[in-house]
């Protein structure tokens, strides 16, 4: 995109109110003043540095007589406007927000520590909030207009964007930008409250010995979170292919090989999806494959992967609880264009699936794991699943908050005796289940 196109005039915007009308007043003012060409010829930093400097002398020359605050917030809405996303720029800037949602021009909300609140920002028109959809599409090659209502998008710095708009939204153009946080350890994560020290002694010996691992839970649990820790304990000599829509795990091996999907083009041309990436991972010698999040078809392949020597891999998939996970793999895996019977999948997913991580945010926005549990079926088996920890809520109590306790049970002898084989200890807390009838009535404790 041009640099004239970027900085857009008044006129593109309408006015809506007197800070809306100065902004885009001094907008076409800077534009007026600046080379286009040498500023395009800049660095992003540079580029920004000599817009502000500029509009600094604009301001003194021409008024209006501002305070330092205000003189201040002007030029990096004027700038924002300009070369950025306008009022989203500082939002984007704001470590502690993890959502941005636009419901039209008028109502912007952000997420932050788990709870949605709105802020006193708008745009000055449903035409700015346009451009600044359009802005984040062009730069992905891609575009949003009615015949193609609804976008999804990556922004340079990492943010997933999705975008829908009129006729399919009757609000007005919607934006909804998730931003990453760092990645976690676990034990950062016990100290949040997500899990504890058992917990944690157990997932670890469970990734190093290579047991198959699906993290399930609704949007906005903190799956991505958890899968970036647990990747963390994959040794560093493995070879590790990570295969995402968007890219958000950030491992810190040196053997990482990273594959994102690509959507199509404009021409609706070179679409390459999460199938596509899984199918030519195995091909790539890969020691782990780790798979952002099974959403279709890619579930079958993924599970033939898991269960024909590609030990110790791991996914995430949305599911309410870990028996509706295993469901959910099922029926995904049945949307492949391969016919398998039904019977057929569930005899693969006992065969693939070891370990069920489950993930809850609860209603003051804290993110636990509040179920870790192994399949322990067979073959044709119903599914048998044999939870390991548990995490008991207590009622909210009057300052909104969410307490409980984490609870344990012994683990399953398969399990114990895989983790011996592969030198990792059974943690203290759990211990070994003596027989099946131990397992059965573990709920009852």
């Amino acid at each position: 995109m041009s640099l004239r196109a970027r900085i857009s005039t008044p006129e593109e915007h309408g006015s809506r109110g007197e800070d809306g009308h100065l902004v885009a007043a001094y907008r076409a003012k800077l534009l007026e003043e600046i080379d286009l060409a040498e500023m395009s010829a800049l660095a992003a930093a540079e580029r920004r540095a000599r817009l502000e400097r500029v509009l600094g002398h604009i301001i003194s020359r021409e008024g209006p007589v501002l305070s330092t605050a205000e003189r201040a917030q002007l030029i990096r809405r004027v700038v924002d406007e300009a070369l950025g996303l306008g009022i989203l720029e500082p939002l984007l800037e704001d470590a502690s927000i993890t959502e941005i949602m636009v419901n039209g021009p008028d109502a912007v909300f952000v997420e932050r520590g788990g709870r949605v609140e709105q802020l006193p920002l708008r745009f000055v028109s449903a035409d700015q909030l346009m451009q600044t959809i359009e802005r984040i599409v062009s730069t992905v090659n891609r575009r949003v207009d009615e015949s193609n209502p609804m976008v999804d998008a990556r922004l340079p710095s990492g943010e997933r964007v999705n975008v829908i708009i009129p006729p399919l939204s009757l609000t007005g153009p919607i934006l909804t930008i998730r931003r990453f946080p760092r990645s976690f350890t676990l034990q950062e994560l016990v100290g949040f409250g997500s899990l504890d020290e058992p917990m944690v002694y157990l997932l670890a010996g469970l990734v190093q010995a290579k047991f198959n691992v699906i993290v399930s839970g609704a949007t906005g649990t903190g799956k991505t979170t958890l899968l970036n820790a647990l990747s963390g304990l994959i040794p560093p000599h493995e070879r590790i292919i990570t295969i995402e829509d968007s890219a958000e795990l950030q491992l810190q091996q040196t053997h990482v090989v990273r594959l994102e999907s690509r959507p199509p083009n404009v021409e609706g041309k070179g679409q390459v999806t999460i199938r596509d990436l899984v199918r030519n991972s195995l091909r790539m010698r890969p020691d782990r494959i780790v798979v952002g999040e099974v959403r279709g078809g890619e579930s079958l392949d993924m599970l033939q992967a898991m269960s024909t020597g590609h030990d110790g891999s791991l996914a995430t998939v949305h599911a309410n609880s870990a028996e509706d996970a295993l469901t959910r793999l099922q029926t995904l895996a049945s949307m492949s264009d391969v016919e398998v019977p039904f019977e057929a999948l569930h005899d693969q997913i006992n065969s693939a699936v070891d370990v069920l991580v489950q993930l809850t945010r609860f209603a003051d926005g804290a993110r636990r794991i509040t179920e870790i549990a192994l399949l322990d079926s067979h073959g044709g088996e119903p599914y048998r699943l044999a939870t390991v920890a548990r995490f008991d809520a207590r009622p909210m109590t009057a300052d909104g908050r969410v307490y409980g306790a984490f609870r344990y049970f012994p683990l399953p002898r398969r399990t114990a005796d895989r983790l011996y084989m592969a030198s990792q200890p059974v943690p203290g807390a759990f211990g070994v289940a003596r027989s099946a009838d131990q397992l059965a009535t573990r709920e009852a404790r």
